[in-house]
């Protein structure tokens, strides 16, 4: 994996991480609404999974922000 993709990951995680605690919601919580893996949601924060779109769109509908926005605000 490239480290320009390394960072667009982490940064893309630090925002979900980030939006998630602001709404005062736990990564167990958001996981369980997502219907993800809590495993997997941590590694989506931290930048270690390539988390797909599906996954986006679920995870947006819990944090009520939209996949286009989740990627802009994290600047990608």
């Amino acid at each position: 994996m490239s480290s320009k993709k390394n960072l667009d990951l982490t940064r893309f995680g630090e925002f979900l991480r980030r939006t998630r605690k602001q709404q005062g919601i736990s990564q167990e919580q958001l996981a369980l609404r997502a219907e993800i893996n809590r495993t997997y949601m941590g590694e989506v924060e931290r930048g270690e999974e390539n988390i797909s779109l599906l996954t986006i769109q679920k995870i947006d509908v819990v944090l009520k922000v939209r996949a286009s926005a989740i990627i802009e605000k994290a600047g990608l």
